[in-house]
């Protein structure tokens, strides 16, 4: 998204960058937060764990709802999922793009783009099929990966990068919330090791 910005050296791509991330993020918390709340305060802690949104829908709300206001929630769900795949598989089409053109020294058309899109489309379709148990495994991976990549490495590369006064109070803040992002992370992954041990994990392939 940045790299379709207009940019120049009075008006850098990355001021735009920013008031469109925190309008963005405005805008998902005033929807978000209130649909949790009021969600918790209709269901509290009934809803499953492991079910899905579907699942649980359907569960509460099966025999007092139309079945036309059901397929409504239902299309609305699915064209939700098919909107936030291409957002958040954008940066992976990006990557193939950029494989195919430093190859083929030639710009993409939209055949190709639309081949690369089907092509890791249906490959992350078939790993869903063929691993239905990594929802199970989401938060060891998590705590791994997601973790460290959220409330660690930021803090280290902001003390790499601006190189802000050793010993100094920005750079011990920027050290202690880094220590603390591992030690979460630590945390996480040994309770999500704990988790798997005490009610192991069922290894279905191509059980969805």
């Amino acid at each position: 998204m940045q790299g379709t910005l207009p940019s120049n050296e009075k008006h850098p791509a990355c001021k735009s960058m920013w008031r469109g991330v925190t309008v963005s993020y405005i805008i998902i918390a005033i929807c978000l937060f209130p649909l949790a709340i009021v969600g918790f305060w209709a269901y509290g802690n009934n809803v499953p764990m492991n079910l899905g949104t579907l699942s649980a829908f359907s569960r509460f709300h099966r025999h007092d709802t139309s079945k036309y206001v059901i397929g409504l929630i239902y299309l609305l769900l699915l064209i939700g999922c098919l909107c936030s795949y291409q957002i958040y598989a954008m940066p992976v089409f990006d990557n193939l793009e950029f494989i195919y053109i430093s190859k083929k020294k030639k710009p993409c058309s939209r055949l190709v783009r639309a081949g690369l899109r089907l092509f890791f489309g249906g490959l992350t379709f078939l790993i869903a099929v063929a691993f239905p148990f990594l929802g199970s495994l989401a938060i060891l991976l998590g705590g791994m990966t997601l973790s460290l990549l959220t409330y660690a490495y930021p803090c280290f590369m902001w003390n790499s990068i601006k190189r802000p006064q050793k010993n100094g109070v920005i750079w011990c803040l920027n050290l202690g919330l880094g220590c603390l992002g591992i030690v979460l992370s630590m945390l996480l992954v040994v309770a999500a090791a704990w988790n798997l041990a005490d009610k192991g994990l069922n290894a279905n392939f191509f059980k969805p």
